[in-house]
């Protein structure tokens, strides 16, 4: 191994240096799923991000009206609302929003203030009942929005019942995730989402429950958070006990409309490596990020790791994906991680993984970090979605590891990060950020999304 150090060019890297991704998935042992073979060639060129954005409240405040007031954003998945009545509260730079389960098909949102003296009409998720009432004054309104009590009518001769409905927000579902809109002249959502239908459809995620919800503030913007999970270039420093089977540099990146997608081959060791890992050290990386495999197990002579982990994951997910042998080694083993803009983040295939950025309040310098796990179920009845877990800002990931598993070490482990990227940029003196081209394309992405809903 010490002699494989010294080699300019290992035999790791001759594998898979020059590999790009439509390579690899060349030598997949199953049929690829044709999304899987789609490429973009966007250029968003090599401009730098000026750090303003990150610490400004000018530019902050302009997102909230320009952004946050403008785009469809996820709020919760259909399985929080199942039952007619049911509720759940999502605050967004100071507004509450309500969404309601209005009819056993039927979902509508609304400003989440009482028209009378303007209290919260709901101040956590749950079951409403028949009405929504205000614990102010007892005012009603139906599920429709349509005002059912108003308490005390005779003294507000001003108030005609029919115009005195609770104000929308407009609402669209898509694969099991709910969003909302507060601009009643908006796009529409699916026309919004452009083809990303197109990439989950094999994939089924309205089949899958949430199996986890866990979330952690961070003393830092939003997007300094949001923009340490939207590529793999940190692999390399932040992450890596992960090197020896995550093909960090043979990422693809990609660019479709209003979302971007990266995706990440595992099984593989990274080009980085300045030493030859063997198939069985390359298995051994990935079965340690994946608590539910036998970390014992070998991988048969003349198998590659990535094919072997690739049927060791069919063979765990069978029981509750019968048909998982339609899935490619690309499905079942790879990070497919998205980004539908301004800050849903959804992974793909089998990955577990969904994440949601956010501000807290309207704070420039502090969020909320969500990771929402949704898996598939054995049997026709979907278990309840789990409980929500949020971590305070002087907590630490590691201790979800019981919820979330060994990912927990590797969030700690972007966390050390932020706070430190936060102060560097309050005392940025250089003109604007650096990035790359085309490793954080996804991140130019977003700035040039941003810089579109600002303009309008």
């Amino acid at each position: 191994r010490q002699q494989d150090k010294e080699n300019v060019m290992t035999i790791a890297e001759s594998k898979s240096k020059d590999l790009s991704y439509q390579e690899l998935l060349d030598l997949d042992t199953h049929d690829v799923n044709p999304t899987l073979r789609l490429t973009s060639d966007v250029d968003f060129g090599t401009t730098n991000i000026p750090a303003e954005r990150y610490t400004s409240q000018e530019f902050f405040d302009l997102e909230v009206e320009k952004i946050w007031k403008k785009a469809w954003q996820m709020v919760c998945r259909e399985e929080h609302i199942p039952n007619v009545g049911d509720t759940y509260v999502y605050d967004i730079v100071g507004t509450s929003i309500l969404v309601v389960r209005s009819a056993p098909d039927e979902i509508k949102a609304f400003y989440n203030a009482c028209l009378h003296r303007g209290r919260q009409l709901r101040d956590c998720s749950g079951h409403a009942g028949d009405v929504i009432r205000c614990p102010f004054h007892a005012l009603a309104w139906d599920l429709d929005g349509t005002l059912e009590n108003l308490t005390a009518a005779w003294d507000f001769p001003q108030v005609q019942p029919e115009n005195f409905s609770l104000p929308e927000v407009k609402v669209a579902s898509w694969e099991g995730w709910v969003f909302i809109n507060m601009d009643p002249a908006c796009e529409d959502f699916y026309e919004y989402i452009g083809d990303l239908p197109k990439h989950f459809e094999k994939w089924a995620p309205h089949k899958k429950f949430v199996s986890a919800h866990v979330a952690k503030r961070y003393p830092v913007n939003w997007k300094v958070a949001q923009e340490a999970f939207m590529e793999a270039f940190h692999v390399i420093a932040t992450h890596p006990q992960i090197l020896t089977g995550t093909g960090d540099c043979n990422s693809q990146y990609d660019v479709f409309g209003n979302f971007s997608r990266a995706i990440t081959p595992n099984g593989t060791p990274s080009p980085h490596l300045q030493w030859s890992p063997t198939e069985q050290e390359i298995f051994d990386a990935i079965t340690d990020k994946r608590l539910d495999e036998d970390p014992m197990a070998h991988v048969p002579e003349g198998m590659t790791a990535r094919a072997f982990a690739a049927k060791v994951a069919r063979d765990r997910l069978r029981p509750a994906v019968p048909n998982v042998d339609e899935y490619c080694d690309a499905e079942v083993n790879d990070s497919m991680y998205f980004t539908l803009f301004p800050n849903f983040h959804p992974w793909g295939a089998f990955n577990r993984i969904n994440y949601r950025f956010r501000p807290v309040g309207t704070k420039v310098d502090e969020c909320l970090m969500e990771c929402i796990y949704t898996e598939d179920f054995e049997g026709d009845d979907r278990p309840p979605p789990a409980e929500y877990i949020e971590l305070g800002i002087d907590q630490e990931w590691t201790e979800l590891i019981p919820v979330i598993g060994n990912l927990a070490r590797v969030f700690q482990q972007d966390s050390f990060n932020l706070p430190k990227v936060q102060k560097g940029l309050e005392t940025f003196k250089a003109d604007g950020l650096t990035l790359t081209k085309y490793q954080e394309v996804k991140i130019r992405h977003w700035h040039a999304m941003a810089e579109r809903f600002i303009a309008n």
